[in-house]
């Protein structure tokens, strides 16, 4: 058994039905994403099918599937984003990235996510990079702010 799975698993003293979500989000937390084989480990460990944990978890999109780049950046496409351009950020954040949302760059460097609303609309648009947000982004500072994040290598 992984040992990351482990150390989430005994968190949960109870293996409780009620516990999935939260083991869910620990393993996330964890690895940067829920693979098919920690699936199968929390159905073992709860007693659950592995076809209802995967229902659960693809019911809610803060679950990834897949890992994300050493920078995950998270794309708001909220309301008050939207209208002040967020499109055209994402645009040219894909043509920079050379990779399309929902996907990892090919150099595993950068992962782009879509988010419905990041909660700081005062500042749109708006990206975050591994927690991290900058605010008021345009297509000429995406470039700037995508090449500081490639030189900390």
């Amino acid at each position: 058994m992984n040992t990351q799975v482990q150390e989430v698993f005994e968190k949960y003293p109870q293996a409780s039905r009620d516990n999935l979500i939260p083991i869910l989000q620990d393993i996330q937390e964890k690895e940067g994403f829920i693979s098919q084989e920690s699936i199968i480990e929390i159905g073992r460990f709860l007693n659950l099918a592995t076809s209802k944990i995967f229902g659960v978890a693809t019911f809610y999109n803060q679950f990834r599937f897949q890992p994300v780049g050493k920078y995950h950046v998270q794309v708001c496409r909220g309301t008050a984003c939207h209208v002040l351009g967020s499109a055209t950020v994402l645009e040219e954040l894909e043509k920079t990235i050379k990779t399309k949302a929902g996907q990892t760059s090919k150099d595993g460097m950068f992962s782009i996510e879509v988010v419905a609303c990041i909660g700081a609309c005062g500042l749109a648009p708006v990206i975050c990079v591994n927690g991290n947000f900058h605010a008021k982004v345009s297509k000429e500072s995406i470039r700037k702010i995508i090449e500081n994040y490639r030189n900390q290598q």
